[in-house]
């Protein structure tokens, strides 16, 4: 079967395992027809983009928007240009637009400006409001396509969604505690950035679920609008220790672990189980110093080809319904952690 493509990029075109498609391409036994059908339609869609975009000399210039703090966004963009460098077929640069804290009516007049400006496609990590939803709706009439980014703006004019199952992996944090924490019991500081964006709330619901459901003896103290940054994130984790002196657990959805953990500190209070999200570089140097327990972690390499991918597809066939996969949630522990990029 020949072909001009990374194992890799046939499998996510085809939604099959990599070991899969490589059994399919080597003729190997025991692969079904329609497999063997799936992974012949995903190298003849990869040739028909790359006709469409390689083999016109076509580069999609395309705009990534964050509200998210450095550490972050940090990862997103070494994730982006990784993508890039490797990406096929296509050719994509991209622009970043990263702000740690930007105000509902800052994000949409940046939309708008792009919007005006010109763009291949936006990647957008935004807050779930009215406003930005209506920004993107300009820019679907506009005919840019936007992708959000591991938070969703489900009641908006997106064509995909790139990230991972948020309530999922908020119910993978509430079992990796419960059974942790056991019949001693306790209560849990859930931390968000801020209650405006959709993966977060879908995180804690997913969270508060599998807790009523099978932990009834742990309780939740929740402290948001910190946006991730330390000495907001810190101030409000020290007032609710000092109102609680149960609390003993920490689901970290919204960042600013350092911070958290020096209010442990301070408060002189333990930490049975500290449960965060993503392989920024803090909590790389927080899981392999043992301060952290888990980080919950999903691929940005992925979401980044994914939303690729769905620019791309619009962009050679405007009228063609657009999907993205879900990224696979890990469980990262000091002794299964990825190298670093």
């Amino acid at each position: 079967m020949a072909h001009l493509f990374l194992v890799k990029d046939i499998a996510f075109q085809a939604g099959l395992s990599t070991a899969t498609v490589d059994r399919v391409l080597n003729g190997r036994p025991g692969v079904r027809q329609q497999t063997e059908m799936r992974v012949k339609a995903a190298i003849a869609e990869l040739d028909r983009q790359q006709a469409g975009a390689i083999g016109s000399g076509r580069m999609l210039a395309i705009d990534i928007v964050m509200e998210t703090p450095q550490r972050f966004s940090d990862a997103v963009r070494a994730a982006f240009e990784a993508e890039m460098a490797a990406f096929l077929p296509g050719i994509f640069r991209c622009r970043f637009h990263f702000a740690e804290v930007m105000k509902p009516a800052e994000m949409v007049q940046l939309l708008d400006r792009i919007r005006l400006r010109g763009t291949a496609g936006i990647v957008l990590k935004g807050p779930d409001v009215a406003e930005v939803a209506a920004a993107v709706a300009r820019l679907d009439t506009a005919g840019i396509p936007v992708v959000t980014l591991v938070t969703d703006l489900p009641n908006s004019a997106r064509i995909a969604y790139a990230g991972a199952d948020n309530r999922a992996a908020g119910e993978t944090a509430a079992y990796l505690i419960g059974e942790i924490l056991g019949s001693r019991g306790g209560k849990v500081l859930v931390t968000l950035s801020s209650g405006r964006f959709r993966g977060e709330e879908e995180r804690e619901i997913g969270f508060r679920r599998i807790i009523r459901a099978h932990y009834p003896e742990i309780g939740i103290s929740e402290i948001s609008e910190g946006h991730g940054a330390d000495a907001a994130t810190g101030a409000l984790a020290a007032a609710a220790l000092a109102a609680d002196p149960t609390i003993n657990a920490v689901y970290s959805i919204g960042g600013g672990n350092r911070a958290v953990l020096a209010a442990f500190d301070a408060a002189r209070r333990p930490v049975s189980v500290f449960v965060a999200h993503d392989l920024d570089a803090d909590n790389r140097a927080l899981l392999a110093a043992r301060q952290i327990g888990f980080v919950l972690h999903h691929d940005l390499r992925t979401d980044a080809r994914s939303a690729f991918r769905a620019i791309m597809g619009r962009a050679t066939s405007p009228g063609r319904a657009v999907s993205a996969s879900l990224s696979s949630v890990e469980i990262i522990t000091p002794y299964n952690m990825p190298a670093g990029d």
